[in-house]
This record gives structure tokens, sequence and C-alpha cells, in this order.
């Protein structure tokens, strides 16, 4: 930054923090989504006892499995983060990291803090070379971070960690779990308000959305295309959060204009009206924004009913099939190493599907991270056996993916995000949402 650039850079940033408390209160806080679903016509048809009996507990107190619990996760970022940078790899020893992946080592790092895993001197040396870093790292065409970075160089690289000097894009939705972090940090620990906001008076946050919706950034041959980025559940949720620092995403923060309800294993669930052939991206509706949003900023009254409907589908399939189902987002141990094990995507049930839109059933997983998550907000018994289950998934380095549904076998991944939600799980049960300081 010019130092003839700094009191435009101040001034806006002021703007950004006013305009994220007016959109958090109005937006992120009391958006009444469900309400919107019931006018428009779209009514879940859902139990209003069977709604209750699933409502997002509150804080619970630990154990001595949940310490436990807490204590294996650290081990990944203590074992996975990089002394050159400060950033931590998304998968074990590699050294290769998204934005995503980074917003959830910062909401780990602060769960891990609050759970007293990590002392006063380390969360601040930890939070000053993160920030540090953010502030340093090359942009994709001066305006967002690159989807992702070698996390010893600060290289912009693809996603095979090729250096690339152009970079490869941005992500809307990594950078909105990332907003989501930097929010949370700065609410906890406001005393690296400053920094935090001198980092994103560097970045131009206004280019990830357009006339109310998030826009991601693809680098295809030699030109650059700006899509609609974002899909049910992942698109709110990133919106919430980047409403939260006061950008325009009025028409992503609810779903109701872009979904319609399908019934799988006996319950009604979301999906998305954007097909994939139409869009040319796939559209999973799976656990991970709707338990990610529960944990950090606490559910609003359309994601309560969303959450649950999602949830309920996968204990319905294990009650009606004998099947244990919960389903996410994973690294896998084998080709092509990342999947999203859904309850419904690309026009099918329970469809693991990748990036190319190509299916995989035969790889379903069982989350080890979602099982976590869906226990911290509602804990029932079916999520307190499957805990307990998969405890042999505790490892010297921290908790692995899962266990593969169909052979039982185990799903070595061990990863960023899984032990990332694990800190985040632990800390709701003592505490609540990490947006809510109690």
């Amino acid at each position: 930054m010019h130092q003839s650039d700094a009191p435009v850079a101040k001034n806006r940033s002021s703007l950004i923090f006013v305009l994220g408390l007016v959109c958090a209160a109005i937006f992120a806080v009391s958006l009444d989504g469900a309400g919107r679903l019931v006018l428009l016509g779209k009514s879940s048809n859902l139990d209003p006892e069977a709604v209750a009996s699933i409502a997002p507990i509150g804080p619970v107190g630990l154990k001595d499995a949940d310490v436990h619990a807490a204590e294996v996760a650290w081990r990944y970022f203590a074992k996975n983060t990089r002394v050159e940078t400060g950033l931590v790899d998304s998968v074990a020893g590699f050294p290769s990291g998204t934005l995503w992946d980074q917003g959830s080592y910062l909401l780990a790092l602060s769960s891990a803090h609050a759970l007293d895993l990590v002392e006063e001197t380390e969360f601040s040396a930890r939070v000053d070379q993160f920030l540090e870093t953010l502030g340093q790292l090359p942009l994709f065409e001066g305006k967002l971070p690159n989807k992702v970075y070698n996390t010893q160089t600060l290289q912009m690289t693809d996603y095979e960690n090729t250096f690339t000097d152009v970079g490869i894009g941005w992500s809307a939705l990594d950078m909105g779990r990332l907003l989501s972090a930097l929010r949370v940090l700065e609410r906890r620990a406001p005393e690296y308000g400053d920094k935090i906001r001198t980092v994103l008076a560097g970045w131009d946050l206004n280019a990830m959305t357009h006339q109310g919706e998030l826009v991601g950034a693809a680098l295809q041959g030699d030109e650059v295309i700006y899509p609609q980025e974002g899909r049910v559940g992942y698109e709110q949720y990133a919106a919430r959060a980047s409403a939260l620092w006061g950008l325009d995403v009025v028409r992503a923060i609810s779903a109701a204009r872009i979904m319609d309800w399908e019934v799988v294993s006996g319950q009604n669930v979301p999906i998305d009206l954007r097909t994939s052939s139409a869009f040319r991206s796939i559209t999973p509706t799976l656990s991970e924004p709707y338990f990610l949003q529960g944990l950090e900023l606490g559910f609003d009254s359309e994601t309560r009913q969303l959450a649950a409907q999602v949830y309920m589908a996968q204990e319905s399939r294990f009650s009606q099939t004998g099947t244990q189902t919960m389903v996410s987002e994973d690294h896998v141990n084998q080709a092509p190493y990342f999947l999203y094990s859904s309850v419904h995507s690309n026009g099918e049930p329970w469809a693991v599907v990748s990036e190319d839109g190509s299916f995989h059933n035969d790889k379903r997983t069982v989350s080890l991270k979602a099982v976590f998550a869906w226990d911290a907000l509602y804990g029932r018994e079916y999520t307190t056996t499957l805990r307990a289950d998969l405890a042999s998934l505790a490892s010297e380095g921290g908790w692995i993916a899962g266990r593969y549904e169909q052979t039982g076998a185990l799903n070595d991944a061990l990863t960023l995000n899984t032990n990332a939600v694990v800190l985040e799980a632990i800390h709701y049960k003592k505490f609540g949402p990490l947006w809510q300081i109690r």
C-alpha cells in the first residue's frame, strides 16, 4: 500500500466496520427466512413436534471425552502450522492451503483458545503472524486472494500446488469462511480490530458481490469469468458471513428464492432449483454449511428449519436401512481425493459427487466432523452412538476423516477442516456459537 493511499484505506475500513454492524443486526442475526419460505408457498410440511424434538441445544458442559477430543484435534494444528508463514496445511504434510482452510484454522484457534488448549502468548503469536501473512498475500487481479497458496512460500498456485504467477481466481465461498473467522476473532479479541481492518482495506471485497449475489472469479484460458457462486446452504452461509462486513448480499442470504423440497428417506430436504446441467455446477445438499452456521453464528429461523431437515434425513436413512449415515464434504484417501457425500445432489438422493460432477457412491464416508458437529448441536441418541463408534479414529496427528460406508475401511485422510470442526463442536458444547460471547 502506498503511503498516499493510507487515508483512503482508513476511511474505507471504518465504513466497512460500520456497515458490518448494521448488516449484522439486520441480516445475519434477526433474519426471518423461514417466514419468507411460507409466504412463497414453499412449506416444508414438517411436523411441528418433530421440529421441536430436534431443536439445537444450548451449552451442556464438557465430559472427559470432549476434552480429549479437543486435545486430539489441536494436535493437527500443532504439527501442521508452517513456521515460515503461520498458515496451516489443508492436508497433513502437503504445503498447500485454500482460503476456506485458513478460515477454518482461525476458527479452530479461537475455539482452542477459549477451551484453554492454547495459552495467551501462543494465541497472540499465532494471530499476529497470521494477520501479517494475510496482508502479504499476492492477490488475483490485485483485488482478492487467490483460491489457493503454497503455505511455505505464499506463492499463488493451482490445486495441485503448481506455481502460477497470475493465479487461478478467487472463491466467494472461501472468502466468506475467512470473513466469518475474522469477524469472530474481532468480536472475541477486539484488540485485533485495527489489524484485521487494515488487511481487509487492502482487498476489494465489493468484487465478490454483484447485485446482491456472491461472485467468484475463474481463469479460463486467457479469459477471466465472474460466475455467480454458491448453491443452497453454502451460498447462505457465505452470505451471512459477508453481511457481517457490510457487503451487499441481500439476494443470497435467504434460500427461499432458489430452493424447493425433495423427499429423501421420508424427509423433506432443501434442494437447489438451479440444476447442475443448466448452471454447470454440482448441487449438493449436505451437512457442512448448515452445521457451520449453527456452530459459528447460531441458526436463524430459516437455517434452524433447513438444518433440522438435512440432519433428520440422515437419521431416517439409518432407521430405515440400518446403515450408519452421516454425510458431508470430505477429503478421501484415494482418487479423486475430495468428494461431496450428499443427502441429495445432481438430481439423485444420497449421491457422492466430485467437483467435475462424476458420481462416486462407492466412496460414501461416515464423516467424523459431521458426527461431532451434529452431536454438539442436537445431542441425539443417534449422534451420541456414532461418536462413540468413531472414537477409535483419533491418531497422533489428529482426527482422521471417517470411515467408508460400504466396506467399513478407514478413510484416514488427515485434514485441517476435520480437526477444525471438532474444535468448533467442543467449543459449542461448552459455550454455544463462537459469535455469541457469554
